[in-house]
C-alpha cells in the first residue's frame, strides 16, 4: 500500500502580500503554515498505513521554503517527502499545479490513493484534487468524511452533502479530498520530530518531470488574476418615523416605488 498526500504550504491569512505586478502571492519572506485542510489528508493517510501498513508519501510544490512544511508531516507520521521547485513552476493555477502534481505523482509510479484537503485557504478553489484525478484518468471523490473500507483494490467512503451523505464504492486507484469532520489531527511526537530532522527530501524540477514549460507556472495557466481589491461596501439608510400605522403606511409606499422602477 503507497498513500500519497498533496500537501500546500500557504501564508498566514494574517500576513498575505500580493505582487503588484503580477498579481499573485508573495511567498518568499512570509510567514507561512501547513494549509490547515491538508492536515486532515495527512493524518488520514497515516491512519490508514497504521491499520492496513504501507508507506506515506508527502508531495508539495512551491519554492524551497516549503521543505519546512514537508518535515513537519515527517513529525506527523509520513514516510517519505518530495518537493516540486522551479521558477518554472512559478504562478500555476490550478489546472497547471494539478498537472504538475500528476507528473510527480506518474513518477513515482507505484501508488493505492492519493489524498488532498478539501481545498487551500489561500484560494478556495478545491480544483486541485480532482484535477490530478483528471489528468491520471482515475476515479475521484471530493468532501470523503470517512473512509468505510478499505483493501488494495477498492475503498467505501462517505461523501458529505449538505443534507447527509452518499456511500460511494471506488476502484482503487484513486483521489480523494477530506473534509475536517474526517478526524482530529495528532500533534506531532518527540520521536517524529527527530524523523523530521534527518529526512530525506527529494527535489524534483521541471526537466525532472518531463514537463514542458509552456504547460506549467503562468505559461500553463488558462486562468490568471487581472486584479485584485477590496469590495467597496456602500450603505443606503433611510428613516421612516411616526406612529406604527404611519410608519408601516410609508414603508409600503417606499417598497411599491422601488418594485415600479
Amino acid at each position: 500500500m503507497h498513500y500519497i498526500v498533496c500537501v500546500k504550504q500557504v501564508p498566514n491569512t494574517t500576513e498575505i502580500k500580493i505582487d503588484p505586478k503580477t498579481n499573485t502571492l508573495v511567498r518568499e519572506g512570509v510567514e507561512s503554515i501547513l494549509n490547515p485542510f491538508d492536515a486532515y489528508a495527512v493524518e488520514e493517510a497515516v491512519r490508514l498505513k497504521e491499520k492496513y501498513g504501507g508507506t506515506v508519501t508527502a508531495i508539495s510544490m512551491g519554492p524551497n521554503q516549503c521543505e519546512t512544511t514537508l518535515r513537519e508531516t515527517v513529525s506527523l507520521g509520513v514516510d517519505n517527502i518530495i518537493l516540486l521547485s522551479d521558477r518554472r513552476f512559478a504562478g500555476a493555477d490550478t489546472l497547471a499545479t494539478s498537472l504538475t502534481l500528476a507528473a510527480a505523482i506518474r513518477k513515482i509510479g507505484d501508488y493505492t490513493l492519493i489524498l488532498t484537503g478539501q481545498q487551500a485557504i489561500d484560494g478556495d478553489t478545491g480544483q486541485v484534487g480532482p484535477g490530478i484525478a483528471a489528468h491520471l484518468k482515475i476515479p475521484q471523490t471530493c468532501y470523503v468524511r470517512k473512509i468505510e473500507s478499505f483493501s488494495e483494490n477498492s475503498a467505501v467512503v462517505e461523501r458529505l452533502l449538505e443534507d447527509g451523505y452518499d456511500r460511494i464504492s471506488m476502484q482503487l486507484p484513486a483521489v480523494i479530498s477530506v473534509v475536517k469532520e474526517i478526524n482530529v489531527p495528532r500533534l506531532p511526537s518527540l520521536r517524529g520530530k527527530k524523523n523530521a530532522k534527518t529526512a530525506v527530501l527529494t527535489v524534483w524540477n521541471c526537466d525532472d518531470l518531463g514537463l514542458n514549460e509552456k504547460e506549467t507556472g503562468l505559461n500553463g495557466s488558462p486562468t490568471q488574476v487581472m486584479s485584485i481589491f477590496s469590495p467597496h461596501h456602500e450603505k443606503q439608510v433611510e428613516k421612516f418615523e411616526g406612529n406604527s400605522d404611519e410608519a408601516v403606511e410609508l414603508i409600503i409606499e417606499h417598497l411599491s416605488k422601488l418594485t415600479h422602477r
